[in-house]
């Protein structure tokens, strides 16, 4: 379509009578490096029909963000479609004016993006913000802001006024996010595109985002878009899915064709890398995928997973396998689909974990009455209340909770990055902890660690792979030549790096191996405690599972303990052996593992555990949390989680008096007014969840 006979069509809000929402035939993508043309997308093909979600998954690289910027025009200057065509509502994007592409982006597509931070103007208030798409579709300045506090409204904002008066930083990820959802349904576009809208999200915010996404869909009508690397939250979200790698579709089907009779070798391999519901690394290794993406712009002769692919065959590696048809809406690029389902797992492992199979006399770390407040006077935030926690060695003791919790300010309490309040008290084999950093012990200085959530913060860019993983080992470890030398390689073979890549520096390493590096040079100075916050959460799940994996290995050779937090409740389950559950501050369960999970739970976590998708696309029946997790700077009377909590008591007990830790099994404890066996009673399956007080009823 030229620009003249697009500006004849009527305008983008005009819908045709038949066909899908979106059509994409035969895509290629190809970006211009260096005077060569690499083609990063080929012969892609799918459709979106009218009101249908429709998911894209797949590997970091794989080239699902680079469909989605093309499908709006929005490549970097060295990106072109090369071939193929793009349908929506029937109008051809690439073939629009400037004019009527701006149209076309405020009134039929939408996008939502991972981060809402990038998406929001940090000096432009939320309200203003929205009520910006109404004003450019013709409303007045105050119709506008009308239409935006509706909209705030129907994103479940509870006091949509407030919200209107923030800025972006004023705001908690999940109102963020349903401020950047609020614009981007403000129009109510025919296609909504959402790239990881639920990545950095804790469990409770993310499900509560997914479901409203799904009631504005129905609502208005709207197709979408959904790509992510959370194969259990597309599973849970989208009717059909389609499978990318290396820039190619290789397997295309309903949801639960796709996951549940997966017919290509990389969906299958994608699949292993999960941790399932009740897998512990006690019992085995996850799946991960061997080997890497190819470059991009690299054509291969025949399959582009061929030199991952357990299953390939000289056929496979001469040339390209078409889409071979399954039945209905499923399809696979594989020779050997029929084959597929027996794929075994790639991953060897070779027994349980060696170590200690009883817990020590003494533990490693002990916190006592640690609190930690921020600001004083009327300004005060207790971001930690008096918690109580011994860490033993060897062990993996999972952190989790919502944002705001108090997860990463224990963890930097206990590093000596914050100070804690007076009276708090940290010991590391008895001895105390000094609660300024610079004033502890060389020795004490080794035995704690860190492994941050976002590697490309913590190395420094411009030095080299070895510097970096060498450092500690000078400074900390006190080694110097053919010492250090040898126990750099060693370090380099433990987290699965390569000799070569010593020389490389952090922008030069994919996001897996920069997490690996930080792994290595947390490792490097021979620490006793490492605290993993976040490590795997901006990964893939493939990568993730490869962290994984080596993360339980390196306890495994080196005995050390990890303080691992963590929003993704199936990886903590993985790795830890004990759980503590953190909110507002307070310790509100904590106990091995397997007991936290199987239950009874405190109410909040029973909250938590059922906002968890599964692969199924089922869920649990979820608990919805009434409210934000109140402020820390004034944290309701009694239980602090009365406020929010489906079972509280009629008695008033839950808002007036704050209840102790009990124990109410060997090791596991519950701060809970409501009895243990009562909590069995509620809790136990087929018992429905009452918004109030049982007693009340």
């Amino acid at each position: 379509m030229t620009e003249q006979q697009a500006d004849a069509e009527p305008g983008p809000r005009a819908v045709p009578a038949a066909g899908p929402t979106l059509r994409v035939e035969h895509l290629e993508i190809t970006y211009r490096v260096r005077g060569q043309d690499r083609p990063v997308v080929r012969d892609v093909s799918f459709e979106v029909g009218r009101q249908e979600s429709y998911g894209l998954v797949g590997e970091s690289g794989s080239g699902k963000s680079t469909v989605a910027l093309a499908l709006v025009r929005y490549l970097a200057r060295n990106g072109r479609v090369s071939g193929g065509s793009i349908s929506i509502n029937g109008l051809d994007p690439l073939g629009l004016s400037a004019a009527r592409l701006r149209d076309l982006r405020a009134r039929t597509v939408s996008m939502v993006y991972q981060e809402p931070s990038r998406a929001l103007n940090p000096s432009i208030k939320a309200g203003r913000q929205i009520a910006e798409v109404f004003q450019i579709a013709g409303l007045d300045r105050a119709s506008s802001l009308d239409k935006a506090r509706d909209m705030l409204r129907k994103v479940q904002i509870a006091d949509p006024g407030r919200a209107m008066d923030r800025y972006p930083h004023e705001l908690s990820g999940g109102m963020a996010q349903r401020v950047v959802i609020a614009m981007a349904l403000a129009a109510e576009p025919a296609l909504l595109i959402l790239d990881e809208p639920t990545t950095a999200l804790d469990a409770t915010v993310e499900a509560e985002i997914l479901d409203l996404i799904a009631e504005l869909r129905r609502e208005l009508a709207t197709s979408v878009l959904f790509i992510s690397h959370n194969l259990a939250v597309v599973a849970s979200m989208c009717d059909r899915v389609g499978v990318l790698y290396a820039g190619e579709l290789v397997e295309e089907g309903t949801a639960r064709q796709v996951f549940g009779e997966p017919a290509h070798p990389y969906t299958v391999a994608l699949l292993h890398c999960i941790p399932r519901r009740g897998q512990r690394k006690d019992q085995g290794r996850l799946d991960a995928i061997p080997g890497f993406l190819p470059q991009p712009g690299r054509v291969t002769a025949g399959c582009v997973f061929a030199e991952r692919c357990s299953l390939a065959a000289d056929e496979c590696r001469t040339a390209p396998p078409p889409a071979f048809p399954l039945g209905g809406w499923h399809s696979s690029r594989c020779y050997r689909h029929s084959e597929v389902a027996e794929l075994p797992k790639t991953t060897v492992y070779e027994g349980g974990e060696p170590g200690q199979t009883a817990r020590p006399v003494a533990p490693l770390v002990t916190i006592s009455s640690l609190s930690k407040t921020f600001g004083t006077g009327q300004n005060a935030v207790r971001a930690l209340a008096n918690v109580n926690l011994k860490i033993w060695r060897g062990e993996t003791l999972g952190l989790v909770g919502e944002s705001g919790s108090g997860k990463s300010t224990l963890a930097r309490t206990l590093l000596g990055l914050i100070p804690p309040d007076r009276g708090s008290v940290l010991e590391l084999d008895g001895t105390a902890l000094s609660a300024s950093l610079p004033k502890r012990t060389l020795e004490q200085l080794k035995a704690l660690q860190i492994v941050f959530q976002n590697p490309d913060s913590a190395l420094n860019r411009r030095r080299s792979v070895r510097w970096l993983i060498a450092r500690p080992l000078r400074r900390l470890a006190g080694l110097s030549g053919r010492r250090l030398a040898e126990r750099l390689d060693d370090l380099i073979r433990s987290v699965r790096m390569e000799a070569r890549q010593l020389n490389l520096r952090p922008g030069q390493l994919s996001g897996g191996l920069k997490q690996r590096v930080a792994i290595a040079r947390a490792f490097g100075g021979g620490p006793r405690l490492v605290v993993c916050d976040e490590p795997t959460s901006a990964l893939d799940v493939s990568v993730q599972a490869a962290i994984l994996n080596l993360l339980a290995d390196l306890q495994a050779k080196e005995q050390v303990t990890y303080l691992f937090i963590s929003h993704d409740l199936g990886v903590v389950r993985y790795l830890s052996d004990r759980i503590a559950v953190l909110y507002l501050g307070r310790i509100m369960e904590i106990g091995p593992a397997e007991q936290v999970f199987a239950g009874p739970h405190h109410p909040y976590t029973e909250a938590l555990l059922s906002a968890v998708p599964s692969l199924d696309g089922k869920r649990t029946e979820r608990i919805r949390l009434t409210g934000e997790i109140p402020a820390a700077a004034s944290p309701p009377s009694g239980c602090v989680f009365h406020t929010r909590c489906p079972r509280r008591l009629a008695s008033g007990a839950c808002e007036h008096a704050e209840p102790g830790l009990d124990e109410v099994e060997p090791g596991h404890f519950i701060s809970c007014h409501i009895p243990f066996g009562e909590l069995r009673r509620l809790q136990a399956p087929g018992i429905a969840v009452q918004v109030k007080d049982q007693a009340q009823k």
